[in-house]
């Protein structure tokens, strides 16, 4: 393979061409799968090929998990898996030092892994675990490695964290820190199939066969294409259209319109803007271009920016949806050789 730091253009083009094929064929083993949801499972490995994480909200039994155990399968990674609960402790994460003794009789501490040390770990129902617990994912999803007693463990790559959450209405969940929402590439919400679809459920999750998908992407492919997505030119004035987008959701300055001020305490950070700019160069690809346009950015706005938008009391209290705020900032902000 082509060192990406000396690809040329034409290189670059019969890569991404490579990489377009090897999508669509992992999208359509997922959908022989999942039923429906075309436009969530896309965004799913829109966010995995960007090398992002991806927070699945939706109530029970929409088939959060079936997906993200159904995607490992599919990109032939390891899985591990954290069922949240109250009680659940960092350690039972991230694992922890245990006393060993050899035949000799020489007792010597050894690091005894948790789960997330894997290449695709689910995080069962987040915002039921307590906040201690919810931080412990914060050096891991940052920094993809993990620190006990002083020692810095490095986790595999690839390396990805998929975190489903109930909705926070109902009972016995924590809402998520501000900082570990923020660590979250996207924020997919997972709706309530059609009545087609559940037919179609039943047909296949019923019967005596599980649905069976190949591996059509493996580790060190993704690997190869996360790197090579970034070098997808964005051009200035699309770079400064996504940090008007992203200044354009923080109240108090003055390209916020007036349902941002009133509604929201806290705008997108500058890992919106990067999740605008790395989600938006995948989208350019499937869309068989190989520069981003307006439109790229658009069509990842909300996946990339729901969650960093935090709501203030009198959003909360009037249930403000933070997909309207970001229709409205679309429709605000004009896009480049827009009149």
């Amino acid at each position: 393979m082509t060192d990406a730091s000396t690809i040329t253009p034409s290189e670059l083009e019969e890569r991404l061409a490579v990489f377009r094929e090897r999508f669509h064929a992992t999208q359509a083993e997922l959908q022989r799968a999942v039923v429906g949801h075309e436009e969530l499972v896309r965004d799913v490995l829109v966010a995995v090929v960007a090398h992002g994480h991806v927070l699945l909200e939706g109530v029970p039994g929409l088939g959060k998990t079936f997906l993200v155990r159904t995607l490992a399968r599919t990109l032939d990674l390891g899985f591990g898996r954290v069922q949240c609960t109250p009680d659940l402790m960092p350690a039972d994460i991230l694992g922890t030092h245990i006393i060993t003794e050899d035949s000799a009789g020489h007792r010597a501490f050894r690091f005894e892994e948790g789960p997330v040390f894997t290449n695709l770990l689910l995080v069962d129902e987040v915002n039921r675990a307590t906040p201690k617990t919810q931080a412990a994912l914060l050096e891991v999803m940052q920094e993809e490695r993990v620190t006990v007693g002083g020692d810095a463990f490095e986790l595999p790559r690839p390396f990805c964290v998929m975190a489903t959450q109930n909705p926070l209405e109902m009972e016995g969940t924590y809402p998520l820190p501000e900082a570990q929402l923020d660590r979250f590439f996207f924020k997919v919400r997972v709706p309530y199939p059609g009545r087609d679809d559940l037919v179609e459920i039943a047909r296949r999750t019923t019967g005596p066969d599980e649905p069976n998908v190949s591996v059509s992407m493996a580790g060190d492919d993704l690997i190869g294409f996360q790197d090579l997505l970034t070098h997808v030119p964005v051009a200035d004035s699309l770079a400064q259209y996504a940090a008007d987008l992203v200044l354009a959701t923080q109240p108090g300055r003055d390209s916020a319109i007036a349902d941002i001020d009133r509604y929201v305490a806290y705008g997108a950070s500058p890992r919106g803007m990067q999740a605008l700019v790395r989600a938006a160069r995948v989208h350019c690809v499937l869309e068989d271009r190989t520069a981003v346009s307006a439109t790229d950015l658009q069509r990842v706005a909300k996946p990339a920016l729901r969650h960093r938008l935090l709501l203030n009391f009198e959003g909360e209290a009037d249930s403000v949806d933070p997909d309207v705020l970001l229709d409205l900032v679309l429709a605000a902000v004009p896009a480049p050789g827009s009149a």
